[in-house]
Formats: C-alpha cells, sequence, structure tokens
C-alpha cells in the first residue's frame, strides 16, 4: 500500500472513530511506531488542515490517558 495512502486512511478513521493510535495500528496491521510517524510527521506534509483535526484527537486521548490507566488497573483487578 502506498505510504501517503495508507496515512490519509489512518488519519480519516481516526477522525471518523475516535479510535486510539494502538486501536489504528491493530485495524491497519502495522506498529504503534508506523501509526505515530503517519499522523505526526507525513500528515502534515500531505494535509495541513487533515493535520490540525487529528492533532485535536490526539491530544484528547492525552488528556483522557490517566482515566484510561485507572480504568484498566481496576478491570485488571476486579477480574483476579
Amino acid at each position: 500500500m502506498n505510504i501517503q495512502k495508507r496515512t490519509l486512511e489512518e488519519a480519516y478513521f481516526m477522525i471518523d472513530t475516535g479510535k486510539t493510535v494502538r486501536e489504528i495500528a491493530k485495524e491497519f496491521r502495522v506498529s504503534k511506531s508506523t501509526v505515530h510517524k503517519d499522523l505526526h510527521e507525513r500528515l502534515e506534509k500531505i494535509d495541513k488542515n487533515l493535520y490540525k483535526e487529528v492533532q485535536s484527537v490526539l491530544l484528547y486521548h492525552t488528556n483522557i490517558r490517566h482515566l484510561r490507566g485507572g480504568q484498566s488497573t481496576k478491570k485488571k483487578y476486579a477480574n483476579s
């Protein structure tokens, strides 16, 4: 698959679904590092407006990261 095409597909997928970098990596069968590079470096060169939209979703995920970690820990020990 073309790198530019994959980058755009990942970006639109993130905006449409609100999924995280890990979830997108799983969906597209690439590494988290690849998705990160696509959305942080390559996308800015391809489409600046789309890049800004993706950055807002990524910022949201960063802002709620501490909540997700707490939920994961709670779930882990609830199943023990």
